[in-house]
């Protein structure tokens, strides 16, 4: 038996769990022959098998294959079924025995070689295709060779099944450049190693994988980096490890070495969100702290890779041009099609209860029906006198037996639900006539299973708009609907209240002998309605009238040549379409017998139609390609079928494309039992249209039946093609017949006005006939276009005066005026202009036929709207022995012969594990479930291939700059080009009169010698614990001698103007000997101590701050000092070059001969080092004359004053918080309530409690320490209260911030504590950065100088375009439009500040509400960077810089971010015009791509709102590609889910292209104390493949 064996394998390795089982049962998959095989086994078991054992393998197999068992169960089964008629070998699993055997006895070698595996076929794939759709398919992928794709990674825990993952270097030696695999690091059990690859090569496949994106057109890799890290591609770079786990994403990772110094330090090992000890800089960013702001340096990585092109218009979606060359319809204009006239027989009935009385009373004891049970054995047979009477009593006990409230229930035309399960023909028979004769309408429904079965509250919806009340079932089955604790049925979701009756006899009585149903004649009143559910998952009823359903059986009988007494056998559902006609109505028409064949019984006997058909000599059968297909399987068995009795098979859906080979295989097998060819009937159906077409049975003398094979790239286009040259994409379909009797049948234009199409043109079918539905129940809209359409030819005229019915099939009518059905208006995908069918590319997918690893039948395929256009996703189910490796195999196979055959690409193509995909009643897929599934991330794939490089073509042209304006442009006074210059400054330190006696000292130290003689014992520091305590206090005098001690121990140490690192937990000794440095001449130098749980991430940060401020000693605690020197310290930094380490926790009470004399203001107060967001180390020098004007500055602005008290919640470091500790406190008298944030993490309440306790009117907080509050306390809230938190005392918390104001957390945490009597308004935001740390304060509003107009307006919101922002515009917009973003203004202008906005590039100023550079002026500006290396020159600009035209004498200092300043309609205390200045983001974060200017934030933001489990994000870019990080909260089965969302709303809304998806655990992202993300650290950890990802998904 030749099995197809792939004809080459990537090398696997073999994990040694898997048992030989897995490898055996690779013999069931051989194809047709399968169970003869199974069943014919080797002579050493030459026992036959009895028939019942080979019936119950082949319901086994089945299972199997459609996803209804696991492979485990289904193996178990087998085995013990087996286990009697196999002599057992001591200790084997007979499963294991019968499989080997198998293999001999049919000399199919399968390589089980631990490296190689094969599929071989599978018999059940027939059904899909046609031999020519496989064999093009076939054809298409050889010419892709083994092209491969970067494989995405994953966790272990998120593997279905523990499958091996290989690694497969690129073939360079094939000299192909297409090959080649990407693999993640060092999860391999075994691979082949690198052994002297050419390393170009590798970097020229890499690129080639990066070069699809649609983002560049050359991705050189190579940028300056800010920071001068130079990423560089060369070879020199890469000596290659020839290791066995290398693979290319740690070769890129080996030439983006940093400047080869020590790898970095992990920025994950962090166990929870403690990162906020996470200021690790890059070793190699010190050196430049260069931040080019030129506008070409500060494209981050995308330096080269963006093009430049296009007209610079704003940001419009590319329009698809159509092509020039496509194929156009040339044919005549057709004319509509007339059906032969509907006979009218003298005896025919006047309605169908007429025909049912009249065969009741003639031929009482004929057969109706007979019901099967899951043996296929005879339950029952239901004769036409017991139909007429049963019927009878049911309409009789529903009129006059049901009462509310002595009112009858139910009046003639009410709506009436019938729900019955597929098993029970019977009941629902005469169900449905007894409703007919009750003049009630049935609405025959499927069983709800579960309260959440897919699409069952749809069916609610109906339900409920047809106002049913009651609903009709058998007792089996409402005993086994979901009860509630009353014991009455549950209402589903979505349903109205129902009443359920059942319908068994104990429940109906016998109706008086005076009393008879009134038998009238058809009308045209509804007469029952059947749902259907619409592509979007919604649900319609179809409301068929009396006189439609009789004439519709009429046109069936005279089509199909039906005569009385005939048997028909009919496995389709006979509650809807082709199975409720032929099977219910027009068999009783008829005298018909009919052998309903249950569902449940095919999937355990798939022959048992056949038998059937055998048995009753039936002379017509009504199936689905499905059953006829599923009988292929066992057919072997039955040697003694005959199908000769049959005259007519009609398919129901013959319509799909892929019928035809279910048809010819058929044929193929049962032609030798009897089948003859001409039998078998295709017919077209619509659920509004009944019956479109039908071929006519073979004694009807009509023209032969018609094939034709067509070309895909036509039928896009819409154009009928009959293929010649190319031979790969075709599409062969079968006609479905002629119209039917009466009817009048045309094909329209699909979009727009309903012209009739030319004879070469597909449109969409419709039909004109009185045997169709009459309107979809209750929807007189939809109606309209479905039900009333009328066709007209190209001049506007009408074809005629009667309605069409749309079908939804879309077709054409071929020679001999046969119907031809190419698709379904449902299946139909429009995309680029250009129209695909949902089938056909399932058809293509299943012939990849060598990798047979998802379920045939359960496949999904779908179109989803991204960017203005259609996107094709692909879902299938997997099995549960596919390796990772064979899936994603698959799956690149299934892409490419997709854009081969379709010429079109896929966007998604997912696999979830076997049996996850939601059913529809009968089997198959519930497509617009599995659609909702994917679009809210519920789908839980485990394998995700994205491809939005090759699909999504319409994003907009990428900008092109335009020259800017130069000096030349019009400067008048203060306007630029007819604007205002953007330029605002704080109050006049010079006009404002205060009481300031710090005023008088030069120098800060000097301000606190005087405090502590004049107020010695005046409170000034109070730090608190975690459990809210006062750990420890500090009056003016305490700290004074406090630094006097320090400065005692220092002094002939260490000489004047020598730099001190000061590693102190925040708290008192800090700020001692902050002041002892100062009292000595040292220079101090803040350092946050490293973390005892994370030294190996924390220390180097220590390490690299003390060497990079040339610290000559180490001031500390005698723990942290231990710390420093400890075993653990040595594995992360060298411990021998520590400068001197001196602890201060013992010092003897010494004075100090005398303090220091600064010679001048202008000299260095102290260093303030921080990290930036960019990941950069930059310390800044802050001089005594800034240190003093900062306080000043701060003391006007929040008015401050000996009597106040302030808490502050910020870290004492670096920036403002650093002067908020150590400095205001001094220079303003005001006692501080310190609260390190450190210990809210053991105690979130912490800082409210102690604002509340101590009724502290201004607080400092960071946003780490608000989302810690909003986090965690936010269901606490009424606790609080209860302990009597109270903040209604606050009037103003103030976020430090160097950022855009973070606006959805300060309005949550506003929202959340306004029940603790926090107002409103108290909640501002600040701004500073490196070169000035304090630009704006919000001042307290509502103090006590609030009557004297000192406090400022309320910060104003404003909403800007964020498409403009992309293009360094402003376009202010109203709240909610689309692209709309808030910016909160940042504070209010210290005193004494000045602030303009210049261009980045020019340098010049720029006009109001212009986005440009915010450059500051002012007392306390800092006076430079501080660096190691002496580059201070490079960094000059940045401190030192003037405008290029307008003021060009005063000296700004440029602070690398980009904002705006608007003038608003506010005033100020001043009474002048109220400037807000509005922070958009950090120049260096900015993302340039596709030449515009993206702020990650934005990007964050929009993925972050994506999907309820994404906890946080990052974006950045690599090489040329935007990689997004997200933290998932939720399971690791939630993570492939995110991939296709994320990918979707970045494109939605930025017009950009994802290159890669990780997916980590909560807390990698790293987070600096400020609570800002460390984008570059998250870089490097992602090229380090330090972050262990949970999935990363590479977007091709």
């Amino acid at each position: 038996m030749a099995t197809r064996i792939q004809s080459r394998f990537v090398a696997l390795s073999s994990s040694p769990q898997r048992t030989a089982s897995y490898w055996t049962t690779m013999a069931e998959r051989t194809s047709a022959g399968l169970l003869s095989m199974m069943l014919e086994p080797t002579p050493a078991v030459a026992m036959t098998l009895p028939a019942e054992v080979r019936e119950k393998l082949a319901e086994l197999e089945l299972e199997l294959s459609e996803g209804d068992i696991t492979q485990k169960g289904y193996e178990k089964k087998r085995s013990k079924l087996l286990a009697p008629y196999i002599p057992q070998i001591q200790g084997v699993d007979p499963s294991l025995q019968i499989d080997n055997r198998i293999q001999a006895s049919s000399q199919v070698v399968l390589p089980v070689s631990k490296h190689n595996k094969s599929r071989a076929g599978n018999a059940r794939d027939e059904r899909f295709r046609s031999d020519l759709h496989t064999e093009a398919v076939q054809a298409a992928l050889a010419k892709y060779k083994e092209r491969k794709m970067p494989m995405p990674s994953k966790r272990r825990s998120v593997l279905v099944q523990s499958s091996v993952e290989a690694c497969t270097p690129p073939d360079t030696s094939s000299a192909s450049e297409d090959e080649g695999s990407l693999r993640r690091q060092g999860r391999l059990a075994t691979s082949t190693p690198y052994q002297g690859h050419s390393h170009a090569a590798v970097e020229h496949w890499f690129n080639r994988v990066i070069q699809g994106s649609s983002t560049s057109s050359s991705a050189s890799s190579t940028s300056s980096h800010p920071g001068g890290r130079s990423v560089t591609n060369s070879a020199a770079h890469a000596a290659l490890n020839a290791n066995a786990t290398a693979t290319a994403l740690a070769d890129l990772m080996a030439h983006t070495q940093l400047d080869n110094h020590s790898a970095p330090p992990d920025v994950t090992g962090l166990s929870e969100r403690s990162s906020i000890h996470l200021e690790r800089p890059q070793v190699g960013s010190v050196r430049g702290v260069s931040r080019s702001y030129n506008h070409h340096a500060s494209m981050m990585e995308t330096a080269d890779g963006c093009e430049w092109g296009g007209d610079g218009s704003l940001t419009l979606i590319d329009v698809q041009q159509p092509d020039p060359n496509q194929p156009r319809p040339e044919g005549q204009q057709m004319s509509p099609l007339e059906g032969e006239p509907l006979g009218v027989a003298t005896n025919w009935p006047p309605s169908l209860p007429a025909a049912l009385q009249r065969w009741a009373t003639t031929h009482p004891k004929n057969p109706c029906l007979t019901a099967l049970d899951n043996a296929g054995k005879p339950v029952y047979t239901l004769t036409y006198g017991k139909l007429w009477t049963r019927s009878q009593k049911l309409a009789y006990t529903l009129l006059n037996k049901l009462s509310s409230r002595n009112e009858p229930l139910l009046m003639p035309g009410d709506r009436v639900a019938l729900v019955f399960p597929n098993n029970d023909p019977m009941m629902f028979m005469v169900a449905f006539y007894g409703c007919l004769l009750a003049e009630l309408v049935p609405v025959p429904i499927e069983v709800p299973l579960t309260r959440k079965d897919a699409g069952s509250q749809q069916i609610g919806f109906l339900l409920g708009s047809c106002g049913v009340t009651l609903a009709l079932t058998t007792d089996a089955c409402q005993k086994g609907l979901p009860k509630a604790q009353t014991g009455e049925v549950v209402t589903f979701k979505g349903w109205p209240r129902l009443l359920w009756f059942v319908t068994d006899g104990k429940h109906v009585v016998k109706p008086p002998k005076d009393w008879h149903p009134p038998v009238r004649e058809a009308s045209i009143d509804i007469a029952y309605i059947e749902y259907k559910t619409s592509k979007e998952g919604s649900t319609m009823g179809i409301t068929v009238s009396h006189s439609a359903m009789l004439a519709h059986c009429q046109a069936l009988t005279q089509a199909c040549g039906y005569t009385e007494g005939e048997t028909i056998t009919n496995v389709l559902d006979f509650k809807r379409e082709a199975g409720l006609w032929h099977g219910v109505l027009t068999s009783v028409m008829n005298r018909m017998h009919v052998i309903s064949i249950p569902y449940s019984l095919m999937k355990v006997n798939p022959l048992s139609w056949i038998q059937k058909v055998h048995m009753y000599k039936a002379r017509v059968a009504v199936v689905k390609s499905r059953d006829m297909h599923w009988s292929l399987l066992a057919q072997r068995d039955q040697r003694d079928i005959s199908l000769s009795s049959l005259r007519m098979l009609i398919v129901a859906d013959g319509a799909n494309p892929w019928s035809i080979s279910s048809c010819d295989a058929f044929l193929n097998v049962f032609q030798a039992r009897g089948l003859r060819p001409e039998v078998i009937c295709p017919c077209a159906c619509s659920s509004e249209a009944m019956t479109v077409a039908i071929r006519r049975p073979p004694e009807m003398g009509v023209p032969p039946p018609g094939k034709a094979v067509l070309s895909m790239s036509g039928l896009s286009h819409g154009v009928i093609r009959v293929d010649t040259e190319e031979k790969l994409s075709v599409l062969t379909v079968q006609d479905v017949g002629q119209v039917m009797p009466g009817a009048v049948v045309c094909v329209v234009r699909v979009e727009g006005t309903p012209f009739l199409c030319q004879t070469d043109e597909v449109g969409e079918i419709c039909v004109s006939s009185g045997s169709s539905g009459l309107a979809y129940y209750g929807l007189p809209g939809m109606t309209k276009n479905i039900f009333e359409t009328i066709p007209v030819k190209p001049s506007g005229v009408s074809i005629s005066d009667r309605p069409f019915i749309r079908t939804s099939l879309l077709g054409f009518v071929g020679p001999d005026n046969l119907v031809f059905v190419v698709g379904k208006i449902d299946g139909l995908m429009v995309v680029s202009g250009r129209r695909h069918n949902a089938d056909d590319v399932v058809a293509t997918a299943l012939a990849v036929e060598p990798m047979k690893f998802v379920y045939r039948g359960r496949i999904a395929v779908f179109s989803v709207s991204v960017l203005h256009d259609e996107r094709i996703v692909v879902v299938a189910e997997q099995r549960p022995d596919a390796s990772e490796e064979d899936s994603f195999q698959w799956m690149s196979r299934v892409l490419q012969a997709i854009d081969s055959i379709h010429q079109v690409g896929v966007y998604c193509l997912a696999l979830v594990p076997a049996n996850t995909l939601p059913k529809a009643p009968l089997g198959g897929i519930h497509i617009s479930e599995t659609k909702q599934r994917f679009l809210e991330g519920a789908l839980h794939p485990c394998n995700v291939l994205m491809c939005p490089h090759t699909c999504v073509t319409n994003l907009p042209k990428p900008r092109q700059k335009q020259p800017e304006v130069g000096p030349a442009s019009m400067i008048v006074g203060n306007l630029v080009a007819g604007k205002r210059i953007a330029q605002a400054c704080g109050r006049d330190l010079g006009q404002l009169e205060d009481n300031d006696q710090a005023r008088k000292f030069l120098y800060i130290q000097d301000v606190l010698q005087w405090r502590a003689q004049a107020t010695p014992d005046h409170p000034l520091f109070l730090v608190l614990n975690s459990k809210g305590t006062v750990a420890s206090t500090a009056s003016c005098l305490q700290l004074h001698k406090r630094a006097e001690r320090v400065a005692a121990a220092l002094i002939g140490r260490l000489n004047t103007g020598d730099h001190v690192a000061l590693v102190y937990p925040p708290g008192i000794d800090l700020i001692a000997t902050f002041y002892g440095c100062l009292y000595a001449g040292c220079v101090p130098v803040t350092v946050r101590p490293p973390h005892p749980q994370n030294l190996a991430t924390t220390l180097p940060t220590v390490k690299m701050i003390v060497e990079v401020s040339k610290s000559v000693c180490i001031l500390t605690t005698q723990a942290i000092m231990k710390l420093l020197k400890s075993k653990e310290a040595t594995a992360a930094v060298d411990i021998k070059s520590w400068p001197t380490v001196m602890d201060t926790d013992d010092l003897p009470r010494k004075k100090c001969p005398q303090t220091y004399k600064p010679s001048t203001p202008e000299m260095l107060a102290y260093l303030d080092f921080s990290v930036s967001t960019t990941g950069i180390l930059a310390g800044v020098k802050m001089s005594h004359s800034a240190t003093s004007a900062l306080c000043r500055s701060i003391k006007l602005q929040c008015e401050l004053y000996p009597s106040r008290q302030i808490a502050i919640c910020l870290d004492p470091y670096c920036g403002l918080g650093l002067a908020l500790w150590c400095l205001c406190s001094v220079y303003s008298g005001h006692q501080s309530i310190l609260v390190p944030p450190l210990e809210l993490e053991s105690n979130a309440s912490l800082w409210l409690s102690a604002v509340s306790q101590y009724k502290v009117r201004v607080t400092f907080c960071s946003y780490s320490v608000m989302e810690m509050c909003t986090k965690g306390l936010g269901s606490q809230t009424e606790a609080l209260r209860l302990r009597n938190v109270n903040l209604s005392c606050v009037r103003t918390c103030m976020v430090v911030a160097e950022e855009r104001p973070r606006i959805t957390l300060t309005q949550t945490f506003s929202k959340i504590f306004k029940d603790l009597g926090l107002s409103p308004r108290a909640v501002s935001t600040t701004f500073g950065c490196r070169v000035n740390i304090a630009i704006c304060l919000q001042p307290n509003r509502l103090g006590k100088l609030a009557e004297q107009g000192t406090s400022g307006p309320d910060p104003t919101t404003v909403y800007v375009d964020m498409r403009a922002l992309r293009h360094d515009r402003v376009r202010l917009v109203e709240r909610g439009s689309p692209h709309s973003l808030p910016l909160m203004e940042s504070g209010k202008i210290l005193p004494g500040v000045k602030v303009v906005i210049a261009n980045t590039e020019t340098k010049g100023p720029l006009g109001d509400s212009h986005l440009g550079e915010i450059w500051v002026s002012s007392p306390h500006n800092a006076t430079g960077y501080y660096t190691v290396y002496g580059e201070e020159a490079l960094h000059a600009d940045h401190f030192n810089t003037k405008l290029s035209f307008g003021d060009t004498q005063t000296i700004w200092a440029r602070t690398g971010y980009l904002g705006f300043l608007r003038r608003t309609d506010l005033t100020d205390a001043s009474g002048e015009r109220h400037d807000a200045l509005y922070v958009v983001g950090s120049l260096d974060e900015t993302l340039e791509l596709r030449g515009m200017r993206y702020h990650p934030i934005d990007i964050e933001t929009s993925v972050i709102r994506s999907h309820k489990s994404i906890a946080e994000c990052a974006v950045f870019t690599w090489t040329n590609l935007l990689v997004v990080v997200v933290e998932l909260e939720g399971s690791e089965q939630e993570a492939l889910d995110l991939v296709a969302l994320v990918t979707n709303v970045v494109l939605e809304e930025h017009y950009l292209i994802v290159g890669v998806v990780v997916v980590v655990d909560r807390g990698v992202i790293p987070i600096n104390s400020r609570g800002e993300k460390q984008r570059m650290h998250l870089r490097d950890g992602f090229l380090a493949d330090q972050l262990d990802p949970i999935y990363v998904a590479y977007n091709m």
